[in-house]
């Protein structure tokens, strides 16, 4: 019988980093690295002598027709996985073997530590076993960012009293605590610490250390803006914006609403990191050739040579690099803090119960990678699917081949349309925003992905006014914006930003970014535990 699991939420803090400390926990990370990869090694050898085996061979010609039939071929996959010692159990005692023979990896990191990395591994290595990933990918220390241990009594531990702090084989990191102390921090640090996790992250090129304590219990959610409003919600989602129709609200919202792209000077970087590369690497590249374009010759630059693996990059390629990530880094947060508050709009004004249909945000990453970039609808979806069931709702999906909500009229008839065609004209005779009659249409199909033509019909009248104030709206903010000339931001800030500076990476001293959130500010270092 499994061990029964508890709900569980995480509470982050900085931690108070030294050089000597900071200089441990780089050793210690890079031991868990070694480790990993070693593990994942041995993972992907077991998963190729599970597919060999004879049982699974087997277990593959079985077709499922009774449940004596699948009942039998699942034996078969236990036995092959037997077979092959591939269990999270085995792969934590070959990875306890390997720290303890290579000696330094056993002083560096405890058992627990040594257990988790192990598993980690082993779920890793499970999806390319399952098909849900081709396969999987070795470590380098820039892209190691964690380690956790499996209980708060030994290993990676928390001590809270006086002086809070993180205590992990002799090595003590004290928390740093905001200057105003928050519900939400309050509510974590009461609640009883499952298990502790060690991260870091690079802000402005420099390294930063934050814990995560995962705490048992439910997260924090008696604020103001976090109440959900009860009730059925059609949802359409797109690349850029998604509609919502609730029982008395509909909206159509955009992702990642005044989010700073950074775009021409994350292009100036990449020009002046390319050229940095063909001037240090030019045995790496083909020769120049000229081309003929129209009536012009212009010059190209020549291609990077096939199978090329070693490169030399300079300092000045380095700093554009960090640069680079940095602007990248805060687009990203940017994007997902407007989202997350699109998620907790939707639930708390228009509903929680949600209905959307099941689409496919990797087939769209093909066709718009910039704007999934910029935008993430899919890191949105799973933000209210998570928030919607947490606030006691539930979100459900439908085929989209099934019912083709797009195509289909208020009386129930299918008539193909373009993409770029965003006006739907229905057969009976009305006009309606694309996106909003398809999330209406949402809110009627049952659980075997039929729509409720009956009922699509007889609630008509009542939800129309809705999705034409909806659209009103949308079209307000789009010709606001329009005369915005285009950007993403609104005319204060663009206006506070020309003020401040020409170019968002203009006020770059030395190697470091002047922008704000930077060196953590706002932090101080709490001899007491705060006032609880």
């Amino acid at each position: 019988m499994g061990r029964k699991k508890t709900p569980s939420f995480v509470t982050e803090f900085p931690l108070l980093i030294t050089s000597d400390s900071e200089k441990e926990l780089v050793a210690r990370f890079e031991a868990g690295r070694q480790l990993y990869n070693a593990a994942l090694g041995e993972a992907i050898a077991r998963v190729e002598l599970v597919r060999n085996s004879d049982p699974y061979q087997e277990a593959k010609k079985i077709k499922i027709k009774t449940d004596d039939d699948k009942k039998h071929r699942n034996e078969l996959f236990t036995t092959a996985r037997k077979q092959s010692r591939y269990s999270d159990f085995e792969l934590q005692a070959f990875a306890v073997i390997t720290a303890n023979n290579s000696k330094w990896i056993a002083e560096k990191l405890d058992s627990n530590t040594i257990q988790k990395i192990a598993t980690r591994a082993f779920k890793a290595s499970e999806k390319v076993l399952f098909g849900r990933a081709r396969k999987v990918r070795f470590k380098t220390f820039n892209a190691f960012h964690s380690l956790e241990g499996k209980t708060n009594k030994q290993g990676i531990m928390f001590k809270g009293g006086s002086d809070c702090k993180i205590v992990w084989c002799g090595l003590e990191l004290p928390i740093i605590f905001p200057e105003k102390w928050n519900d939400v921090l309050e509510h974590g640090y009461r609640c009883p610490v499952k298990y502790c996790r060690i991260i870091w992250r690079e802000l402005n090129g420099k390294r930063r250390w934050f814990v995560q304590l995962i705490n048992e219990g439910e997260p924090y959610k008696y604020r103001q803006n976090t109440k959900s409003l009860s009730g059925l919600v059609g949802m359409d989602l797109n690349v850029s914006n998604v509609a919502v129709v609730g029982d008395n609200k509909a909206g159509l919202y955009p992702f990642a609403e005044n989010v700073l792209t950074f775009e021409q000077e994350i292009k100036s970087l990449q020009r002046k990191m390319q050229r940095s590369q063909r001037s240090m690497n030019p045995e790496n590249y083909e020769s120049d050739f000229e081309k003929k374009v129209g009536r012009r010759i212009k010059r190209k630059k020549g291609k990077v040579k096939k199978g090329t693996r070693r490169w030399k990059n300079s300092s000045a390629y380095k700093k554009y690099a960090r640069k680079k990530r940095e602007l990248e880094r805060r687009k990203a947060a940017y994007s997902k803090s407007q989202n997350r508050g699109l998620a907790n709009k939707i639930i708390r004004e228009v509903g929680n119960n949600i209905k959307a249909e099941k689409v496919s945000v990797r087939g769209w990453q093909k066709r718009y990678g910039k704007a999934i970039s910029a935008k993430s609808p899919g890191f949105f979806q799973s933000e209210l699917a998570r928030k919607a069931e947490s606030a006691g709702g539930q979100f459900t999906t439908f085929s989209t081949q099934k019912t083709a909500l797009s195509q289909t009229h208020l009386d129930g008839t299918r008539i193909k349309k373009s993409l770029s065609e965003r006006v739907h004209k229905d057969a009976t005779g009305f006009e309606m925003q694309r996106d909003l009659f398809s999330a209406y249409l949402g809110r009627y199909v049952n659980d075997c992905d039929e729509l409720q033509v009956t009922q699509v019909q007889s609630d008509w009248g009542r939800a129309e006014p809705l999705l034409m104030q909806a659209w009103r709206e949308h079209k307000t903010a789009s010709t606001k914006s329009s005369t915005e000339s285009g950007c993403v931001i609104t005319s204060s800030e663009r206006d506070c930003i020309k003020r401040n500076q020409s170019s968002q990476i203009a006020s770059v001293k030395g190697d470091k970014l002047e922008t704000s959130g930077s060196g953590q500010p706002g932090l101080r270092v709490m001899p007491e535990s705060p006032n609880l």
